[in-house]
């Protein structure tokens, strides 16, 4: 029996959306944190939620094989492409993860970051996966708290308790991840279209999408200035949330007006451009801020 290449199994864990998730959970943990770094906690919460995210990955590529199957862009993943690994060890992974995830959550930083990870993963392996993703085109929108989450946990990790810096930029996650997704599902609207999965493109058409992506990117860029407003970021982070905000919605604008497959693709680079310097600018903020 030949063996599995180990990529194959790589391949179920989604790892550039797990680190985009992790990531997020840093800056909810750098946000809320006043004094010094703690790399105990920062090492912990990076295993916890790399874990749960890989988890709830795992079970997406188990329970959209049928459909993975049918779109060129995933056919090619370990189960429709019949690698050779099985269902049921996806399962089983995915479950192993997630238990290890919520361990080491618990053990080691605290119950409300294993809370919010756990609902992170919920949301995307059952509310999202199970229920939306094949019945509405608010499957995204509610399938984005996932991220949220992941921020709350990355801010539940220095305060237990509920605080505002990890609530404002969970509110900028759940207004990033539409404006990202639907532009990405432009691109792959006649995909989504043979496999039967209504995302909004398929519903409305990609001019209406584009108009949705706006209006959402309008609220998106405005949430972004909650931080600054409420005196928790300064200078750093205002000048780019109003720089990329701006590129941002300029893009926007032209994929409403002409909205062809190469701008949406385009908005979706921007997008992930938006996020990572938004967030890398609080990052820095922060620091600077801790330095005085």
């Amino acid at each position: 029996m030949q063996a599995i290449p180990a990529r194959e199994y790589l391949k179920l864990f989604k790892l550039r959306i797990c680190s985009l998730i992790t990531f997020s959970a840093i800056v909810g943990l750098i946000a809320t944190q006043s004094g010094g770094f703690s790399v105990y906690r920062m090492t912990f919460l990076i295993a916890a939620t790399m874990l749960a995210s890989a988890s709830a990955s795992a079970f997406n590529h188990y329970f959209d094989s049928d459909i993975d199957s049918v779109m060129k862009r995933t056919k090619r993943r370990p189960l429709p492409s019949g690698a050779g690994i099985s269902g049921r060890t996806v399962l089983i992974a995915a479950g192993t993860l997630f238990a290890l995830s919520l361990l080491v959550a618990v053990k080691a930083l605290n119950d409300m970051v294993a809370l919010h990870l756990a609902l992170g993963a919920f949301v995307y392996a059952f509310i999202y996966t199970v229920w939306l993703k094949r019945r509405s085109w608010t499957n995204i929108i509610i399938g984005g708290l996932a991220g949220s989450f992941a921020v709350l946990a990355g801010g539940a990790s220095v305060r237990p308790e509920l605080c505002m810096p990890p609530i404002a930029l969970a509110v900028i996650m759940f207004f990033w991840t539409p404006s990202h997704f639907w532009s990405f599902a432009i691109f792959h609207r006649e995909e989504y279209e043979k496999a039967g999965v209504p995302m909004l493109p398929c519903v409305i058409g990609d001019s209406k999408t584009a108009l949705y992506i706006l209006i959402n990117t309008i609220l998106l860029v405005a949430s972004s200035f909650v931080p600054f407003l409420l005196g928790y970021n300064g200078w750093i982070y205002f000048a780019a949330a109003l720089s990329m905000g701006a590129y941002f919605i300029l893009w926007n604008v032209r994929l409403m007006r002409n909205p062809k497959k190469d701008i949406a693709w385009k908005n979706f680079k921007i997008s992930m451009m938006y996020l990572g310097v938004l967030f890398t600018a609080l990052i820095v903020d922060m620091t600077v801020k801790t330095l005085r």
